[in-house]
Protein backbone atom coordinates (compact mmCIF):
# COMPACT_ATOMS: atom_id res chain seq x y z
CA UNK A 1 0.00 0.00 0.00
CA UNK A 2 1.16 3.24 -0.98
CA UNK A 3 2.94 4.98 1.91
CA UNK A 4 2.82 9.13 3.09
CA UNK A 5 5.12 11.07 5.01
CA UNK A 6 4.70 14.50 5.83
CA UNK A 7 7.01 16.19 8.47
CA UNK A 8 8.57 19.50 9.49
CA UNK A 9 12.07 20.02 10.52
CA UNK A 10 12.54 22.67 12.52
CA UNK A 11 16.42 24.16 11.90
CA UNK A 12 19.01 26.31 13.97
CA UNK A 13 17.92 30.35 13.48
CA UNK A 14 19.23 31.12 9.67
CA UNK A 15 20.03 27.45 8.79
CA UNK A 16 16.75 26.73 6.48
CA UNK A 17 17.97 27.75 3.21
CA UNK A 18 21.30 25.41 3.75
CA UNK A 19 18.89 22.35 4.72
CA UNK A 20 16.92 22.72 1.69
CA UNK A 21 19.43 23.04 -0.29
CA UNK A 22 20.79 19.76 1.27
CA UNK A 23 17.44 17.91 0.67
CA UNK A 24 16.75 19.33 -2.62
CA UNK A 25 20.02 17.70 -4.33
CA UNK A 26 19.53 14.40 -5.79
CA UNK A 27 19.47 11.38 -4.22
CA UNK A 28 21.17 8.77 -6.27
CA UNK A 29 18.77 5.48 -5.71
CA UNK A 30 15.81 6.85 -4.17
CA UNK A 31 13.43 6.91 -7.17
CA UNK A 32 14.45 3.12 -7.41
CA UNK A 33 13.76 2.84 -4.10
CA UNK A 34 9.81 3.43 -4.27
CA UNK A 35 10.31 7.04 -3.82
CA UNK A 36 7.42 8.16 -6.11
CA UNK A 37 7.03 11.85 -4.85
CA UNK A 38 9.54 14.20 -2.69
CA UNK A 39 8.52 17.92 -2.22
CA UNK A 40 10.78 20.41 -0.07
CA UNK A 41 8.59 23.68 1.19
CA UNK A 42 8.80 26.61 3.27
CA UNK A 43 6.47 29.08 4.53
CA UNK A 44 8.33 32.36 5.26
CA UNK A 45 5.78 32.95 8.02
CA UNK A 46 8.11 30.07 9.87
CA UNK A 47 11.47 30.98 8.83
CA UNK A 48 13.50 28.45 10.66
CA UNK A 49 10.99 25.61 9.46
CA UNK A 50 11.05 23.08 6.60
CA UNK A 51 8.04 20.95 5.19
CA UNK A 52 8.71 17.70 3.03
CA UNK A 53 5.95 15.58 2.24
CA UNK A 54 7.03 12.21 0.89
CA UNK A 55 4.87 9.78 -1.35
CA UNK A 56 6.25 6.20 -1.27
CA UNK A 57 5.50 2.52 -2.91
CA UNK A 58 4.71 1.23 0.57
CA UNK A 59 6.22 1.97 4.16
CA UNK A 60 8.93 -0.94 3.69
CA UNK A 61 10.06 1.09 0.52
CA UNK A 62 10.81 4.23 2.65
CA UNK A 63 12.87 2.27 5.63
CA UNK A 64 14.69 0.99 3.19
CA UNK A 65 15.61 4.28 1.33
CA UNK A 66 17.01 5.06 5.12
CA UNK A 67 19.79 2.67 4.41
CA UNK A 68 20.92 4.06 0.83
CA UNK A 69 24.36 5.53 0.96
CA UNK A 70 23.21 9.21 -0.76
CA UNK A 71 20.53 9.14 2.26
CA UNK A 72 22.88 8.06 5.28
CA UNK A 73 25.04 11.34 3.85
CA UNK A 74 22.66 13.75 3.12
CA UNK A 75 21.05 13.14 7.01
CA UNK A 76 24.20 13.42 8.20
CA UNK A 77 24.97 16.39 6.83
CA UNK A 78 21.76 17.70 7.81
CA UNK A 79 22.07 16.71 11.61
CA UNK A 80 24.16 20.34 12.80
CA UNK A 81 21.16 22.29 11.14
CA UNK A 82 18.89 20.68 12.78
CA UNK A 83 17.07 22.30 15.95
CA UNK A 84 15.61 19.00 17.44
CA UNK A 85 11.92 20.28 17.14
CA UNK A 86 10.39 17.72 14.60
CA UNK A 87 6.94 16.87 13.71
CA UNK A 88 4.37 15.56 11.41
CA UNK A 89 2.41 12.30 10.26
CA UNK A 90 3.26 9.18 8.46
CA UNK A 91 -0.06 7.15 7.22
CA UNK A 92 -1.50 4.61 4.52
CA UNK A 93 -2.86 6.47 1.53
CA UNK A 94 -5.77 4.57 0.45
CA UNK A 95 -6.68 6.81 -2.84
CA UNK A 96 -6.66 9.86 -4.75
CA UNK A 97 -9.47 11.38 -6.60
CA UNK A 98 -6.39 12.47 -9.49
CA UNK A 99 -5.16 8.89 -9.86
Amino acid sequence: MTFANVGLLGTKPGQRDALVAILLRPKPGMKEAGCLLYEVGINDDLPDTVFVSELWESAEAHQASLELASTRAAIAEAMPLLSGEMGGHRFAVVGSPLR
